[in-house]
């Protein structure tokens, strides 16, 4: 994994990610998206396998639904292929510019 891959899964999952799992990770995978997919979807997982919000009356109250909706937003985001990795090649239909022409004739009058 090169330093630009390493850069952009951070930049995906945050400086608290341990770079060896990543590396790890990168090594089975081959690909930087699916490294950042596969630790987003275990995130996730870890969050809905706890309670969503803890409510003790009058001491404290934590919810983690937002925290949920945020990885399922930005694994949705990264499923459709936004934010390219320094990995994924370029296709060539991204850089293609398709012109044309056309001639206007004159309908005859009724």
């Amino acid at each position: 994994m090169d330093t630009a891959t390493q850069a952009w899964l951070i930049s995906q999952l945050g400086t608290a990610v341990d770079l060896t799992d990543l590396t790890t990770r990168y090594t089975r995978l081959g690909k930087a998206r699916a490294v950042a997919l596969e630790v987003l979807n275990q995130r996730l997982a870890d969050l809905r396998a706890q309670a969503a919000s803890i409510n003790l009356s009058g001491v404290v109250s934590v919810t983690f639904t937002e925290n949920i909706k945020a990885y399922e937003r930005q694994i949705t985001a990264l499923e459709a292929g936004a934010s390219p990795a320094p990995d994924e090649t370029t296709t060539e239909a991204d850089d293609t510019v398709i012109l044309s022409s056309f001639r206007l004739v004159e309908r005859p009058r009724r």
